[in-house]
């Protein structure tokens, strides 16, 4: 009991990590593979959550053994490190939020059916709830918050997903023909599904921030081992839920011909309706709620994130590493980053699909050489040589990332010459 009550005590890295992965990359992607692929999906989403593990265990690791985060320790290997993930994270700030929050507001939209209200409007009243939260609450209500909306989240998925599979399967259309995947659409998506899963890499450095807040004032701080046994809890969680997203989209839409949007609302807003006719009309508030949770959570834990990254690139750059992570720099950071994104879903809500591809592309063709920098950190003198990694974990993070360099390169190959 009282290791169970500890490990409750430690509970917020990981679980912020799984709150803020388990968004589009699983309620839309998972869903849709599982929908148009089939259980073949399931081997590429178990091979990117296995491929990137290392990557995010960084993490917490470096930030544990050094109490720095790995943005320091970007500059510890030299500032061209520090500027170039500053760079990522300016492309990111102008993309990421608007889609998140773009994907919410749509989803909200049509699970309350609320034709009358435009979109702009919702996403607007999103961002001002979501910054009060976040700049009233901060991070202790942040992680407080999440422990209940991700259990809510993973009861109602799991029950959803016993009913669906307790169905069986929807029943297969004459002459259906399986979509093929290894043609150009197919293998796009592939790309996009497993560069998103469980998320991108450059989040790393967000979980060692919450690291170093959770920690902060602390009377006393948890031991490496039980500060990985959490963060792998909230990792293997977003892979579990990645099946159960997997699992609904093969029970209740392979094989039935249905036409899925490319629009990631619209689709939300089709899985949703496919459940409740697939399990009952009963179901559709459970379900809805589920649906949102997953967005509005990922949208918490992204605004903050990309808040106290945004800072800590900005102390680091100007030589005031510590300086700046203070409550009013947080309050300032959380409202311009709600302004930015909201100008950016005002004057390119047509154009966003353009921007989310320019910020998947980024992540795409960068994420083997941030996962290279994250590698380059744990082997530094910054850590004792009994707390780098194992072996096998340094082994695992060279064939991740010669995973991800390859599927960058084809990518990259794609879309310059499709």
């Amino acid at each position: 009991m009282a290791k169970f009550k500890t490990f409750i005590k430690n509970l917020g890295p990981g679980l912020l990590f799984a709150s803020m992965a388990i968004g589009t990359s699983h309620l839309v992607l998972s869903t849709k593979a599982g929908a148009q692929y089939g259980w073949l999906m399931i081997i590429p989403i178990v091979l990117a959550n296995i491929f990137k593990y290392p990557f995010f265990e960084f993490g917490v690791r470096y930030t544990h053994l050094t109490d720095k985060t790995l943005i320091e320790g970007y500059l510890n290997r030299g500032k061209g490190y520090l500027w170039f993930y500053a760079v990522i994270t300016l492309i990111t700030t102008f993309t990421i939020l608007a889609a998140l929050y773009t994907v919410t507001a749509g989803l909200f939209k049509n699970l309350f059916r609320l034709e009358e209200i435009s979109l702009t409007i919702i996403a607007l009243g999103l961002f001002v709830f979501i910054s009060l939260l976040l700049i009233i609450g901060r991070y202790r209500f942040l992680e407080n918050s999440l422990k209940l909306v991700v259990s809510i989240l993973f009861v109602a998925l799991l029950v959803t997903t016993i009913l669906v599979v307790y169905n069986g399967q929807v029943d297969v259309t004459p002459n259906f023909k399986p979509t093929p995947l290894f043609n150009e659409a197919g293998i796009l998506f592939l790309i996009g599904l497993m560069g998103w899963m469980p998320t991108t890499v450059e989040a790393s450095s967000w979980v060692s921030l919450w690291s170093i807040e959770k920690w902060k004032g602390a009377n006393s701080k948890p031991t490496l081992k039980q500060a990985l046994q959490e963060f792998n809890t909230g990792y293997a969680l977003t892979a579990v839920l990645a099946i159960f997203f997997l699992t609904i989209g093969c029970m209740t839409l392979y094989g039935t011909g249905t036409e899925l949007s490319g629009n990631g609302v619209v689709f939300a807003d089709q899985v949703v309706r496919l459940f409740t006719t697939h399990i009952g009309p009963w179901a559709y508030v459970f379900i809805a709620v589920s649906a949102f949770a997953t967005m509005f959570s990922t949208c918490m834990t992204a605004h903050d994130a990309v808040a106290r990254v945004s800072l800590d690139i900005i102390g680091l750059l100007y030589q005031k590493p510590r300086k700046l992570r203070n409550r009013k720099n947080f309050s300032i950071a959380i409202i311009v980053l709600a302004l930015v994104n909201f100008v950016v879903i005002a004057a390119f809500s047509a154009n966003m699909g353009q921007l989310v591809a320019l910020a998947t592309f980024v992540s795409f063709v960068v994420a083997p050489i941030i996962g290279y920098m994250n590698l380059k950190n744990v082997m530094s003198d910054d850590l004792p040589k009994e707390n780098k990694p194992k072996k096998w974990l340094q082994t695992l993070t060279y064939f991740g990332i010669l995973f991800l360099t390859c599927f960058s390169l084809l990518y990259f190959w794609m879309v310059l010459f499709p």
